[in-house]
């Protein structure tokens, strides 16, 4: 895959999880839509903002050869990232949204185990039906 079809990618990818995840938190969450809009984007962009960052540290540290990486070293990347992402947004979400530690984790996890689903659904449909090549190759 080319660079130019990782961006329609991931940009694909967000404005979907975005398109999904604002309206129902503010639907189950009875969050303000205003609140959820930012606290959306915000995880979203720095989401890919940390993904480049901690990249680069799990390569430096892991070594170049993606490829010969195990499933252990998957699962720690996958683990390391996740929980970096909670350790920098928990406290920021609880205080912009006014709640608790435990409610922002809550909604977290939620987040979470939403995103690890969409993924790989996202994933195999976007492998399958490849819309970058349909909509922009000759």
């Amino acid at each position: 895959m080319e660079t130019i079809e990782r961006i329609f990618q991931a940009i694909l990818f967000e404005m979907i999880v975005l398109s999904i995840l604002i309206p129902t938190s503010v639907i189950i969450g009875g969050f303000k839509a205003e609140k959820m809009i930012v606290v959306a984007i915000g995880l979203s962009l720095f989401a890919v903002f940390w993904n480049y960052i901690y990249n680069i540290i799990f390569d430096n540290f892991m070594g170049i050869n993606r490829s010969a990486r195990g499933l252990a070293a998957r699962c720690i990347h996958a683990v390391g990232f996740e929980l970096g992402m909670i350790a920098i947004t928990l406290p920021v979400i609880a205080w912009y949204l006014n709640i608790t530690w435990i409610a922002a984790l809550i909604l977290e996890a939620g987040f979470l185990i939403f995103i690890l689903v969409y993924t790989l659904i996202f994933n195999i449909l976007y492998d399958r039906y490849q819309p970058y090549q349909k909509w922009f190759s000759k």
